[in-house]
C-alpha cells in the first residue's frame, strides 16, 4: 500500500480497553473520559475477550504489556485467534513466545514481524486478514492472577481481500527432552496450501553434555507427498544466518536475541519474508536434535552414560568426513579417527510456526 494512497471505503480501528468493540465514536467514554479503563487484570483460569470483530479486514498491529513477565507467567498466558467464525482457533501460543523470543524471557530487540523496545512490552506487525470475522482471546492457565493487562489491536475494517488472501496461523510445541535420534518437530503437517512464514525456537541445553554444543542439526522441509525433504540445511546457526557457533543479535529476518551460555539458554529466529516458502498439498518442518563437540568428549560423556548416538566425524583432513551411521552398529567410537564428532542429543526444545494457509482453521 503506497504512503500517499487511502483506500476507497477502508476504515481504520483500534480495540482496546477503552474500546471493546473497536466501534467508531465508541472510545474513551469511561472515568470521562480521562483514561478510564486502560488496563484490566485477569484471574486464574480467565478467559478475555480482546478483540471480536465482524466484518472483512485485516488485523496490522497487536501491542501488549504485562506487570507479570516471569518466564511462568508468559508460557502460562495463552494467546488466540479466530477467523471468519471457526470454531477452533488458528493461532493457539503462550504469550511470550508469540511475539518472537521463546523461552518466556524477554529481551530488547526489533525484527521485521516483532520487536520488545525495552524488554517490558509486545509488538507484532504480521498482516492477519479475515472475511467475514476476527476474534482475539487471552487465557491465564496458571494459579496467579494477572494484576495489569494492557493491549491495543489496531486493524483496518471494509478490505476487499483477493481468492488467493490466506489466514494467519500460528503454531507451538515443545518437547523436553526431545526424543533422541528424532528430529524436533516444529510444524507439524498441515493440510492444505500456503505459505511456511518462519519461525522462533528455544533451546534450554541439558547440563548432562557439560557444555558440548547443541546446534549441529539442520533444517528440514517436507512438502506435498515428500518422502525425503526438498528443503534441507546445513545446520543450526547457518540456517538463522550466522555461523561457527550462535551469539547474540537481532536482525531483519534473522537473529538470536538470547545466547545464554551460564544458563544453557537459547532463542533465536528466521522468518522467510525475502525467500518465501510456498507448499501445496501439505507441509511439515523440522530440526535435527545433533549436537557436536571434540570425539574424546563424546567417549568421556558415553563413558557416563549420558544418552546420545554418534552420527559422523570430521576429521579436518581431505576426504575426512566419516557418515558413522552407515558403519555397523554399535560402534566403537574409540576405533574411529579423532575429529569433531556431531552425535544425536536430548534438551528441552520449542518452537512457534508462522504460516498463511487457504483455510481459517
Amino acid at each position: 500500500m503506497n504512503l500517499y494512497e487511502k483506500p476507497r471505503g477502508v476504515e481504520t480501528r483500534w480495540a482496546s480497553f477503552e474500546n471493546l468493540t473497536a466501534g467508531r465514536g465508541e472510545g474513551g467514554q469511561e472515568n470521562r473520559g480521562a483514561k478510564g479503563h486502560a488496563f484490566d487484570s485477569l484471574e486464574p483460569g480467565e478467559t478475555k475477550t480482546l478483540l471480536d470483530i465482524s466484518g472483512s479486514g485485516t488485523l496490522t498491529r497487536i501491542w501488549m504489556t504485562v506487570s507479570d513477565r516471569s518466564p511462568e507467567m508468559l508460557r502460562a498466558l495463552r494467546l488466540e485467534m479466530f477467523w471468519d467464525g471457526a470454531s477452533t482457533p488458528a493461532v493457539s501460543v503462550p504469550l511470550g513466545d508469540f511475539f518472537g523470543i521463546a523461552l518466556g524471557r524477554k529481551t530488547p530487540f526489533e525484527c521485521a514481524l516483532f520487536s520488545d523496545p525495552e524488554g517490558r512490552s509486545f509488538n507484532a506487525f504480521v498482516p492477519m486478514p479475515f472475511r467475514t470475522a476476527a476474534r482475539v482471546t487471552l487465557t491465564n492457565t496458571s494459579e496467579a492472577r494477572l494484576p495489569h493487562l494492557f493491549y491495543d489491536i489496531d486493524l483496518l475494517l471494509g478490505v476487499t481481500h483477493t481468492p488467493e488472501t490466506l489466514y494467519f496461523h500460528a503454531q507451538f510445541r515443545r518437547e523436553s527432552p526431545n526424543v533422541l535420534g528424532e528430529d524436533f518437530l516444529i510444524l507439524a503437517q498441515i493440510s492444505g496450501s500456503g505459505r511456511f512464514l518462519g519461525c522462533n525456537l528455544g533451546v534450554i541445553a541439558d547440563e548432562r553434555y557439560e557444555g558440548a554444543w547443541w546446534g549441529e542439526g539442520e533444517m528440514k522441509v517436507w512438502m506435498g507427498d515428500d518422502t525425503h525433504p526438498t528443503l534441507c540445511g546445513t545446520g543450526t546457526e547457518d540456517y538463522i544466518g550466522t555461523g561457527w557457533g550462535q551469539g547474540a543479535y537481532a536482525q531483519r529476518t534473522q537473529g538470536c536475541p538470547i545466547a545464554d551460555s551460564a544458563q544453557r539458554q537459547w532463542a533465536f529466529y528466521r522468518y522467510h519474508l525475502d525467500d518465501p516458502i510456498y507448499f501445496d498439498g501439505s507441509c511439515r518442518v523440522a530440526i535435527q536434535t545433533i549436537g557436536g563437540t571434540a570425539k574424546e568428549k563424546v567417549i568421556a560423556l558415553q563413558e557416563k552414560n549420558v544418552a546420545l548416538t554418534p552420527v559422523s566425524i570430521d576429521t579436518g583432513q581431505p576426504g575426512g568426513f566419516l557418515p558413522l551411521m552407515d558403519l555397523p552398529q554399535p560402534l566403537e567410537l574409540a576405533t574411529q579417527p579423532d575429529g569433531w564428532c556431531n552425535f544425536w542429543r536430548q534438551d528441552d526444545w520449542s518452537a512457534t510456526a508462522y504460516f498463511y494457509l487457504d483455510t481459517p482453521e
